[in-house]
């Protein structure tokens, strides 16, 4: 597919004009549903903005990438991985960027903030990349921030990327990537999920998990 982007910057925020965002670009959209791929989009922008908001000083580049891949995993060929969701997408950034020969500690930024994307409360005391795929994750799946970006930017930016039906929409794709792996949810947000849309799912339960454990004390 030929990347036609576009870089009109909504909400004043430019998507990288590099090799390296144009082809992260091609493969994201070339491998997630249109829903996927336009949740990525936003978490990008969503994130520069709260970035904007916080005074943080970030690697646009990276922030990107970690936005683009960090749904990745919820797809097909991982749904028999064994692992969270979050590590398969994790990991798939890892690969693209080793090959485009980026430097291990923005490798290392960009793992970390796509693995830590479900983990509330510990994201945003890191990197600022870290911190901001969070933000941005947050921003546009649970409303969080919501009045911290005006009206202008937040519109700009749906209406580059729109959400119709978004809330049921999105569920229904976390609940498709993890149904095959329900072990997963063990701890994470995404037994909630399971919780509401698979019939007969059982969470883990943390306290049984410790007295049953096979120690005697």
């Amino acid at each position: 597919m030929t990347v036609t982007d576009d870089l009109s910057a909504p909400a004043g925020v430019p998507v990288p004009d590099t090799k390296l965002a144009r082809e992260a670009t091609e493969l994201v959209r070339d491998t997630v549903s249109e829903l996927i791929y336009d949740h990525s989009r936003r978490v990008y922008f969503f994130g520069s903005l709260q970035g904007r908001n916080r005074d943080l000083g970030f690697d646009p580049e990276l922030l990107y990438v970690g936005a683009m891949f960090h749904d990745l995993g919820l797809g097909e060929p991982f749904h028999g991985s064994g692992r969270r969701f979050e590590v398969d997408s994790a990991d798939e950034a890892r690969r693209f960027l080793r090959a485009h020969n980026v430097p291990e500690d923005s490798v290392r930024r960009v793992w970390t903030a796509i693995a830590l994307h479900t983990t509330p409360g510990v994201p945003e005391f890191m990197e600022p990349e870290v911190a901001l795929v969070s933000a941005g994750v947050e921003y546009d799946v649970l409303g969080i921030g919501y009045h911290d970006i005006g009206d202008d930017d937040r519109t700009a930016v749906v209406a580059l990327h729109p959400r119709p039906g978004f809330k049921q929409r999105i569920l229904g794709a976390f609940t498709d990537g993890v149904r095959h792996k329900p072990e997963t949810t063990f701890g994470n947000v995404k037994a909630d999920v399971l919780a509401h849309y698979v019939p007969g799912f059982e969470r883990g339960d943390f306290v049984r998990t410790i007295l049953d454990s096979p120690w005697p004390e």
